[in-house]
């Protein structure tokens, strides 16, 4: 067996962790992270292009409930903060003609269930793409034309890396749920 195939895997399934750990920085924990708002796409320029907003703008947070954002450009703040509004995060934003102030609301006991919920909903996902990776390796084993204990050496190193990366995905769940339930 090539030894580059379970690096392979390994990178495959590293990748997977790794979109699932920019999904989980989206959900708001009531907290103002600039993750909640950089990736949104806003339509600058009277809609000629969508630019994610650390695009167009550098985002800071000031205070634990504060969000600013300075355009690079000031004759766009009013589409930034159209996109923002349009995104469907439940962000207000306010414009001073130079910033773009955001107030991150405490969450209500109801919201940060939902968000528990859809955080769970997404490590699912995370879960999937793993065992699809993994799944897809020990096809690729049975293929192959081995010794019996070197498919099997191959099988338990997949399945290692199957139980270190969703232990992962654990962990990630774990922490972003105690980041939610935090008042």
């Amino acid at each position: 067996m090539d030894p580059n195939f379970i690096a392979s895997v390994r990178d495959k399934m590293r990748k997977a962790v790794e979109i699932l750990r920019a999904d989980i920085a989206t959900i708001r924990t009531g907290k103002a992270a600039p993750s909640l708002v950089e990736n949104i796409q806003v339509s600058v320029y009277s809609g000629a292009s969508k630019l994610k907003v650390m695009e167009v703008a550098t985002v800071n947070s000031t205070d634990p409930h504060t969000l600013v954002l300075t355009p690079f450009d000031a004759s766009i703040i009013e589409e930034i903060r159209k996109g923002i509004m349009e995104s469907g995060a439940g962000l207000n934003p306010a414009s001073d003609g130079q910033i773009i102030r955001i107030t991150i609301p405490p969450l209500s006991e109801e919201r940060r269930q939902e968000l528990i919920h859809l955080m769970k909903q997404k490590l699912e996902n995370g879960h999937i793409m793993i065992r699809q990776a993994r799944h897809e390796a020990m096809a690729e084993i049975k293929k192959a034309h081995l010794p019996e204990d070197e498919k099997d050496r191959a099988e338990k190193e997949i399945q290692r890396a199957t139980d270190d990366f969703v232990g992962e995905i654990d962990a990630l769940g774990k922490k972003k749920e105690e980041e939610l339930l935090q008042i």
